[in-house]
């Protein structure tokens, strides 16, 4: 049962290859669509349109203030589609989030193509 011959143990070497190389090219095509990551200068040299954060009530009545670090994937038009929320006072993050959302970018390029892209974005909050 345990005994294979030359053929068998060929072909298995074969398809076993053959599924290597099918892997290898999807891992390949899904990095091709990782979004691009750019710096903070590249992120904000892009900005075309901001919309600032509105102050939280609560957060002023705290005096609460401080930074926001968040990240934004940027479309290939230039619209926000997502904004991941890295740190930050939990009361200030979700305004913050909310304004980065209305952004607008110039395209970012990749080979001379519009393509999707990660923005770090830093935020202050201060009275």
């Amino acid at each position: 049962m345990g005994i294979m011959n030359r053929s068998t143990s060929s072909r298995v070497r074969s398809v076993f290859g053959a599924g290597l190389i099918a892997v290898l090219m999807l891992g390949c095509a899904f990095a091709q669509d990782a979004p691009k990551k750019v710096t903070k200068i590249e992120g904000l040299n892009a900005v075309t349109s901001k919309v600032a954060p509105e102050y939280p009530p609560i957060a002023r009545q705290l005096k609460l203030e401080g930074s926001v670090e968040l990240e934004a994937v940027v479309s290939e038009s230039g619209a926000v589609e997502k904004v991941n929320i890295v740190s930050g006072n939990p009361v200030l993050t979700r305004p913050a989030a909310d304004a980065i959302k209305k952004w607008k970018f110039a395209p970012f390029t990749s080979e001379g193509k519009a393509v999707k892209a990660v923005v770090p974005v830093s935020l202050s909050f201060k009275m």
